[in-house]
């Protein structure tokens, strides 16, 4: 059954209900927007519309309006520096300040904030093929490693400072191969290259003020052109050889040496040693005579007998061989015990004199040889000491 349609409980009452059903339209919402208006007009101390009549949202809505905006551009700004970087702050594109680590505010739509890592090791190539002094190609590989020092520079001091470092590492590479030789590219310059080219990176790059300081410079790769290549490794081959044959000489050396000085110490200790036994000797001799001259002058026979009979003990002492003097004869009487023993061998043994024996044989040598040369040898000894003296 419709709303409208007559037998409806006596009511002709309408879903909107609008005054009897008179009027069969929706609500106004001109009408619903400015109840609303009124609303908060008197919340925030505004005047109501005259008649229930009003020209849409008045000042006090638009009032809240941009007061919410002014809390969502205030959040918008805030925002977060890290520790390892710093912000480059420009207001309307124009630089303003540096922007510390730590939680910060920006006027959004009028500041910019440009992060940068002041602490993080960069790096960027520089290869190709170059001519070197004398002539020749080598391809050569370079790696720089840098890290911002200055956020300000390193934005506006160059258009592009990473490009304009790059373009500086090619050029110093090439200036330092032109004026180095082929070898010492490719064999033992590699590190005097190395250097050679860090530093004229760097007066290449002090002058535009990049904000940058190169922490290393790398020297990955040089090789010949590859219709050489062979040859060049034969060479390098033929290098490594002579550094290795130079270190093997070497060590020999190391270990000759102290071999030889020990050799030299030994002989110069026992040279010292003969020296100073040498030195004793005489001096033992010298105090020896002197010992027994005074005995010599007092018992000039006894004396000398006695040194005759001491000198023939001690040579005949360690011989064995033995002298007869036969007496009355110019003939002397050799016993040649050495050799008899020699020849009889182990199991048959020649019985030698004994001691007495002995001692009477030197008693009957020494009677001899005093009664027959008693009289010329005292004048001869004599004379032989004087002159001695």
């Amino acid at each position: 059954m419709a709303w409208n349609e007559p037998g409806n409980n006596g009511n002709d009452k309408e879903p909107w209900n609008n005054k009897g059903g008179r009027d069969q339209g929706p609500p106004d919402l001109d009408e619903v927007f400015r109840k609303f208006s009124n609303k908060f007009g008197g919340l925030f101390g505004g005047k109501k519309s005259g008649n229930g009549s009003g020209g849409g949202l008045g000042g006090a809505g638009i009032s809240f309006i941009l007061i919410i905006a002014v809390i969502v551009w205030a959040l918008s700004g805030i925002y977060t520096v890290k520790e390892a970087e710093r912000g480059v702050v420009l207001q309307f594109g124009k630089f303003d300040r540096i922007a510390d680590p730590g939680l910060r505010w920006k006027m959004t739509f009028i500041e910019t904030i440009i992060p940068v890592n002041i602490e993080a090791v960069r790096s960027l190539s520089a290869s190709g093929f170059m001519l070197t002094e004398d002539e020749n190609v080598v391809s050569v590989e370079f790696q720089v490693q840098y890290r911002v020092i200055d956020p300000y520079l390193y934005q506006f001091s160059v258009t592009n400072a990473d490009s304009s470092l790059e373009e500086a590492l090619d050029s110093a590479l090439r200036y330092v191969v032109g004026h180095s030789k082929m070898d010492q590219v490719l064999t033992n310059g590699r590190e005097v290259v190395r250097q050679n080219t860090w530093d004229e990176l760097n007066k290449i790059i002090e002058p535009y003020n990049l904000g940058l300081i190169v922490t290393d410079v790398n020297f990955k790769d040089s090789r010949p052109p590859t219709e050489v290549k062979d040859a060049f490794d034969d060479a390098i081959a033929a290098q490594e050889d002579e550094e290795r044959f130079i270190r093997e000489a070497e060590a020999y050396a190391r270990e000759i040496e102290p071999r030889a000085r020990g050799q030299v110490t030994r002989m110069t200790q026992e040279a010292e040693g003969y020296q100073e036994r040498i030195t004793l000797e005489a001096q033992g001799e010298v105090a020896r005579f002197e010992k027994l001259l005074p005995q010599y002058q007092a018992a000039k026979e006894v004396t000398r007998e006695r040194l005759y009979i001491d000198a023939m003990e001690e040579v005949l002492g360690s011989s064995s061989k033995i002298l007869v003097d036969v007496k009355g004869g110019n003939n002397m009487l050799y016993l040649p015990l050495d050799k008899i023993m020699d020849k009889q061998g182990a199991a048959t043994r020649v019985a030698l004199p004994s001691s007495s024996d002995i001692q009477d044989l030197r008693n009957k040598v020494n009677t001899s040889r005093n009664s027959s040369v008693n009289s010329g040898s005292d004048r001869f000894n004599n004379d032989r000491f004087n002159d001695g003296r």
